[in-house]
């Protein structure tokens, strides 16, 4: 790298799963909008066109007169490339393929189990983890031996268990997990501001919020606006819509996208627990037991979320490969436009260009109380030049608390489980979620058959 005043080049930048049509193309957009940044991101992906056909796509991108940020990019084709002299190293990668996750997702509706993502929790995010767990493993073995000042930025869920990987193999490593659900919470006190106190055009920014809990299952304890204690005014929002549900949030009516919600889950959580649930509804119900939210199809359409079929993200994932082959052949021009992710700010401050206060996964060292140390938790954090350092963020209620703890500990019986090759390690994890309502019977007859479906990814068994 080389620092002049404001500005920083040669900055070297590792994308792990760089062939990605979603996460690396908001990486570009967002770097060609940051004119203090430039250098090489190197994307790395098992799909080796993939990552060499969004190097073109990057670099047309770099080209364009209204680009103020310049980038090289570069396919490479090993992870050792990728890593070797990488100042920051970001990982976005779909552990396995669409067909894994429709058997995470769909396999267990055949035993009245339903998930709306299927990613973190419940049955098809303990799948997801054992086969996610080994492939951090390596990543973390080949971040030690060829980037290990690298700081590392992870958007790969399950977040946790993700982050949680790569600090148990390598302990040294700097890595911090990083997940949108938060800032979605405060777009939502934005609205209720406007709606309530008739202030327009809050930038959530704006909206202080202490975090507190695990990632899709945070929470908040202190939420202002200019110095105003939010939580009164949310309260009486709550109780206006807590029945009907407010569909002011900018992804559009809950009907019409498969990802936006009325927020009525969260909104019964404040009423039951008397905290600002900072997720999407379709994250926090998974966390909750099974028939609360996600009892049958009917009970999520009463409560205004979807369950995301995987056939849909298929049928996406087709569009978004012809997409490519456009906008790398030049057929359709590159939509530059922010993303609202935080990547290049966390870059900026960490080379020194600017302070910043956000969420993040962290080991716990004392962020949060009543919590296992060592344990990943999302809370505040500062970032300043190298520097991350996790914010007091307190503890949460006993009754919340017990909730989140049971998560915790059971995303560590799943790490350990993979660590050691387990099986029945891995079951008593599997069988302990809350959305697993089933007879241990079925339950061991539906893990068997989900990890046939992932047997690929997955170590063999001691």
């Amino acid at each position: 790298m080389k620092p002049n005043q404001n500005v920083v080049k040669d900055i070297q930048i590792a994308y792990i799963g760089g062939g990605s049509r979603g996460w690396a193309w908001g990486l570009m957009s967002d770097l060609a909008q940051e004119g203090q940044l430039s250098g090489t991101v190197k994307l790395y992906d098992l799909n080796v066109d993939a990552a060499n056909t969004n190097a073109v796509i990057g670099n047309r991108l770099s080209e364009r007169a209204e680009a103020a940020g310049k980038w090289k990019y570069e396919g490479v084709p090993s992870l050792k490339e990728a890593l070797t002299g990488s100042d920051f190293v970001i990982i976005s990668i779909l552990p396995g393929s669409f067909q894994e996750m429709h058997s995470d997702v769909h396999l267990p509706e055949e035993y009245g189990i339903y998930q709306s993502v299927g990613d973190t929790v419940g049955p098809g995010g303990t799948i997801r983890a054992l086969r996610t767990i080994p492939m951090y493993v390596e990543l973390a073995k080949s971040i030690r031996s060829y980037a290990p000042d690298s700081w590392i930025i992870n958007y790969t869920n399950p977040m946790t268990l993700c982050t949680r990987t790569l600090y148990e193999v390598f302990p040294e490593v700097k890595a911090i997990g990083c997940c949108h659900e938060v800032f979605g919470t405060q777009k939502l006190l934005a609205s209720m501001l406007e709606e309530m106190a008739n202030i327009p055009n809050v930038n959530r920014r704006d909206i202080k919020v202490n975090v507190l809990g695990i990632n899709h299952f945070t929470w908040l304890n202190q939420a202002s606006y200019q110095g105003m204690d939010l939580f009164p005014m949310y309260r009486e929002f709550v109780g206006r819509y807590h029945k009907e549900g407010f569909d002011g949030a900018e992804e559009g009516h809950w009907m019409n996208n498969h990802f936006a919600s009325a927020d009525r889950v969260k909104f019964d959580l404040f009423r039951k627990f008397g905290l600002i649930a900072a997720a999407g509804d379709r994250h926090l119900a998974e966390f909750m037991p099974h028939s609360w939210y996600l009892k049958n199809p009917e009970t999520v359409h009463e409560w205004k979320f979807s369950l995301t079929k995987v056939d849909w993200r298929k049928q996406n994932q087709q569009a978004l490969i012809a997409k490519s082959a456009r906008l790398a052949q030049g057929e359709e021009e590159f939509a530059i436009r922010p993303t609202g992710e935080e990547g290049i700010d966390m870059i900026k401050a960490l080379l020194g260009l600017g302070d910043l206060v956000t969420n993040v996964n962290l080991p716990n060292r004392g962020q949060m109380g009543n919590t296992p140390l060592g344990a990943v938790v999302e809370t505040n954090a500062i970032f300043g030049r190298d520097s991350v350092k996790p914010i007091i963020s307190g503890k949460l209620p006993s009754e919340i608390n017990s909730l989140v703890q049971r998560h915790i500990w059971n995303q560590e019986t799943i790490l350990q489980a993979s660590l050691n090759r387990d099986k029945d390690q891995a079951f008593r994890a599997f069988v302990s979620d809350p959305l697993v309502n089933i007879s241990p019977k079925d339950a061991r007859e539906l893990f068997e058959r989900m990890l046939d479906n992932t047997k690929s990814f997955l170590p063999e068994w001691k």
